[in-house]
């Protein structure tokens, strides 16, 4: 049985120097909303963060978006995201990767900067403690990954991650192409753990 009903999506809230980055969140979104499952998502309604939502509503989607109230006038607008047919607004960073966490079953970084490379490796750090086993992807497009993935291995070539197998990140390159990775690695497992709460409270 598949567990996979929403997928969480970290990504930048800038364009990027190349329109491929913006393709692949339009893409993505369109294909999460195809799927029948629900995107969730930082809120955004800039850059990559606001393509992945265009594409999942153009597509008659469903969407929740997660935001601190200090960044809404920043990486949105009112009026978009009166859109979103679900809306979160958290007090700080750290509710907000709470509940992303806590509503999604996969989750897929597109490029980003030091943002969406923290709320990843922050979610490879809980599974690497066992606290999940939710599909990670690394949506690698036009290879923007690849440094990061070179480090991955490279600390494990070091001998600083002893638990590799826990944390077993997909790499997809094309963008429609995600969601079918995902919904294979969601059938070969039991259901998502949750995770111990207490611990995930603490960190």
């Amino acid at each position: 049985m598949n567990t996979i009903r929403s997928v969480c999506v970290y990504c930048g809230s800038s364009p990027g120097r190349d329109e491929i980055y913006i393709k692949a969140g339009h893409l993505l979104g369109r294909s999460i909303a195809k799927a029948g499952l629900r995107l969730v998502y930082g809120g955004g309604t800039k850059g990559i963060m606001g393509a992945v939502a265009e594409g999942a509503l153009k597509a008659g989607g469903k969407v929740t978006g997660i935001i601190p109230r200090f960044l809404i006038n920043k990486e949105a607008s009112e009026t978009a995201l009166d859109r979103l047919d679900e809306l979160l607004i958290t007090d700080n960073m750290h509710e907000r990767k709470h509940k992303m966490f806590e509503k999604s079953d996969a989750f897929v970084a597109l490029p980003g900067g030091i943002g969406t490379v923290e709320e990843i490796v922050e979610i490879m750090t809980w599974g690497q403690l066992g606290h999940h086993r939710k599909p990670i992807v690394f949506a690698n497009v036009k290879g923007f990954w690849d440094p990061m993935l070179a480090l991955l291995d490279h600390m494990a070539a070091e001998g600083f991650i002893h638990t590799a197998q826990r944390v077993k990140p997909l790499v997809v390159d094309d963008p429609e192409a995600i969601v079918a990775a995902i919904m294979v690695a969601g059938s070969s497992v039991d259901a998502p753990t949750e995770g111990v709460q207490s611990v995930i409270d603490k960190m």
